[in-house]
């Protein structure tokens, strides 16, 4: 091939780069914003660990008094098939007990441990009054207007199931989103409910990376509406994670980095950080543009927000 037979491809190239650059800068061309039923900036992890039981109705009841927008929780099944909120599917941690969620049918279930320690907050711990698991169907009808991020940990299509029919029964297919780092469960979850927003998963996330530095990101449809992740700052600060992989310097450094290129990728409508406990993490996630936070401390996070409003719009 000589030169001039190469001419085509270079224009070609070089087209195909400017459309990409432009479409980069100008997103909002084959990217619409996802136009979600809420926007949340105050989010309670577990319904606010660090000051009530996890998960529990009181932890639920006390953030919503608190001023937050949104509930973050896990599901597990029972062996009689109630879906019930729990991080862990083990009871160990929770409740002392070594058992599995999925052998005890809903009324077996241990209470929680009268202490809690805050599994984002190392050295710290929690109490309350409540220490029943609570069905997620309680919680739906306890908080039916109340937007919650359900997390499904399990490949479990029965689970997946059962939580797209109580979102279902209770119409609120518009305020719940499915949560998972897991795309296979993802997969199950959308076919299950494709009416819910939902969020990335790990490994959609680092497609986005691939996608923006191969200049192929402006071509590909993307159909979720958030977007969790780590501030990275916390690791091995006030959390300090089990895995290996997450105790290296280096790693940290690569989570820094793409969490500055999520927040740069305009066509996404929410980006929440967690866990952020401390004020100066507040500060941090809010300082690199995540549009919300995610707590343990929901008295915290509403006094930080009411010392810094978000400013008018002109």
């Amino acid at each position: 091939m000589d030169a001039m037979d190469a001419v085509p491809y270079l224009l070609a190239f070089g087209l195909y780069i400017l459309c990409s650059l432009f479409l980069l800068l100008y997103p909002q061309i084959l990217h619409k914003k996802k136009q979600l039923a809420f926007q949340c900036r105050h989010i309670s992890h577990r319904g606010g660990a660090g000051e009530k039981i996890e998960n529990t109705i009181e932890a639920f009841t006390h953030a919503l008094e608190a001023g937050t927008d949104m509930l973050e929780l896990d599901c597990h099944l029972t062996q009689d098939g109630c879906v019930v909120v729990s991080h862990d599917k083990n009871l160990g941690r929770q409740t002392g007990y070594n058992i599995e969620i999925s052998s005890l049918k809903l009324q077996e279930l241990p209470p929680y441990k009268e202490k809690l320690e805050v599994t984002f907050y190392v050295g710290h711990y929690s109490t309350g009054q409540d220490r029943k698991f609570a069905p997620l169907e309680d919680v739906f009808m306890k908080f039916p207007q109340m937007p919650i991020n359900i997390e499904v940990k399990e490949n479990n299509d029965t689970l997946i199931e059962k939580v797209s029919s109580l979102v279902k029964k209770h119409n609120r297919e518009s305020i719940t989103v499915w949560a998972t780092e897991d795309s296979d469960i993802m997969r199950k979850c959308r076919k299950q409910c494709p009416a819910m927003p939902y969020s990335f998963t790990m490994r959609r996330g680092l497609l986005l990376l691939v996608l923006f530095y191969t200049g192929l990101l402006p071509f590909v449809p993307l159909g979720e509406s958030l977007l969790q992740f780590y501030l990275p700052s916390i690791i091995n600060r006030t959390y300090i994670p089990e895995e290996t992989l997450l105790k290296k310097r280096f790693v940290i450094f690569l989570m820094e980095k793409l969490i500055l290129f999520f927040l740069s990728c305009s066509f996404l409508s929410q980006v929440q950080l967690f866990v952020c406990n401390e004020e100066k993490d507040m500060e941090a996630a809010f300082s690199v543009g995540a549009t919300g936070v995610m707590s343990d401390y929901p008295t915290v996070l509403s006094e930080y927000l009411r010392k810094h409003p978000i400013p008018p719009t002109k």
